[in-house]
């Protein structure tokens, strides 16, 4: 049995990077899709004001929503779909996993955010680093707009 973790943070967008794969594996094993939720991070000034149990009150209806959009997708094959909530740093996350569920193929679903550097979810990913770089580009690129007109 292959086993496939996925992190996922927006249903759609991973929906749109899960699809391709259903598709092209035609003939192929069972798989177990171990779906891992990033629930959006809530801001320091939100959570002043918010107990931590509706915090993670909120986190759990998050991945309700988010893993209902995606299981009808995985479970089409007759494929086994585990989800949960990520935890602790994602590098930490999947290397538990790999423990628990032994070797696995991991897809990072999450949807990329500008001027947000995503953490990394292997040890061996390359950690993107566009922040600043990204604000730097967008501001000259509208500069380029103003001048123009």
């Amino acid at each position: 049995m292959d086993n496939i973790i996925v992190y996922v943070d927006d249903a759609s967008y991973a929906l749109q990077m899960l699809q391709p794969m259903r598709l092209a594996d035609g003939a192929r094993n069972p798989a177990r899709w171990i779906v891992v939720g990033c629930a959006p991070r809530v801001t320091h000034r939100a959570s002043k004001w918010v107990t931590h149990s509706a915090r993670e009150s909120w986190r759990g209806k998050w991945a309700d929503k988010v893993f209902a959009q995606l299981q009808p997708l995985l479970q089409q094959d007759g494929d086994i779909v585990v989800t949960q909530l990520a935890q602790t740093t994602l590098c930490a996350q999947t290397e538990s996993l790999m423990k628990e569920y032994g070797v696995a193929r991991v897809l990072d679903a999450r949807r990329p955010k500008f001027g947000h550097d995503l953490q990394p979810v292997t040890a061996a990913q390359a950690q993107e680093s566009n922040g600043t770089l990204g604000y730097v580009a967008a501001l000259a690129g509208a500069g380029l707009l103003v001048a123009t007109d």
